[in-house]
């Protein structure tokens, strides 16, 4: 299936991208709850976790029952926690749709991994684009921009819910802004996905309007708002 031909995947893993992504192509990365309702990316990949259903208490009680008593998880979308959960952190977030986005190779592009990871949570740790661990690396293409043998910028893939690919980890070098190097590099990404027939799409802070101003620039569109939730599972009780 080519997104370039007008046919396009269901949208409606969106809705619960995360689960959908633990549940399809990012399989080999999910540990599971033991009732099978709940998952959540191993640790040293993406902190994120999902429930197969937010509106059902079981699928609470089975992410509880993974993560342990009194651990700390993230979530994302439009849900509401049981009594017993602490919500830590909400990030209005924005959801956009990439079918429309051009997708080219960016010229000077290198494909980044394992060894790279190093000078990749360098870029992550001076940019802050997102939650970027040991093995997130792993879970798609990542590409990047070196100027005098030096990671400059980068973009890669995150979330793999079925035809569709989330572009994350979009960071340049404070130095290196302003010469269309993050464009350049999420087209790049969206091509690798579209060689694939998946769709490109995104998240991004709502606060971060400088960001979705440069995405709604090349093509996304609005999907949805949902929020990223970092939560604090029940305390085991005595």
């Amino acid at each position: 299936m080519s997104p370039e031909s007008g046919s396009v995947p269901a949208a409606e893993v969106l809705d619960n991208p995360v689960w959908a992504a633990l549940t399809g192509p990012h399989r080999a990365f999910a540990e599971y709850g033991p009732a099978g309702l709940a998952a959540r990316y191993a640790q040293d990949a993406s902190p994120f976790a999902a429930l197969a259903d937010p509106a059902d208490p079981r699928a609470w009680a089975d992410l509880a029952a993974l993560a342990g008593p009194d651990e700390g998880v993230w979530v994302t979308g439009l849900l509401t926690p049981p009594p017993g959960w602490e919500t830590v952190m909400t990030i209005p977030g924005v959801q956009m749709d990439g079918r429309a986005v051009r997708a080219e190779a960016a010229p000077g592009a290198v494909r980044l991994g394992r060894g790279d990871v190093p000078e990749m949570l360098e870029l992550v740790e001076l940019t802050r684009p997102g939650p970027f661990m040991d093995r997130t690396v792993e879970l798609g293409t990542y590409l990047g921009i070196r100027q005098e043998g030096r990671l400059v910028a980068m973009a890669g893939e995150r979330m793999r819910p079925t035809g569709w690919s989330e572009i994350s980890a979009v960071c340049t070098h404070p130095e290196f802004r302003g010469r269309g190097l993050a464009a350049g590099l999420i087209r790049a990404v969206a091509a690798a996905a579209r060689e694939r027939g998946d769709v490109p799409f995104l998240h991004a802070a709502a606060e971060n309007t400088g960001a979705v101003r440069l995405y709604e620039s090349m093509g996304f569109t609005l999907r949805r708002r949902p929020d990223f939730v970092g939560l604090r599972t029940p305390a085991e009780e005595a």
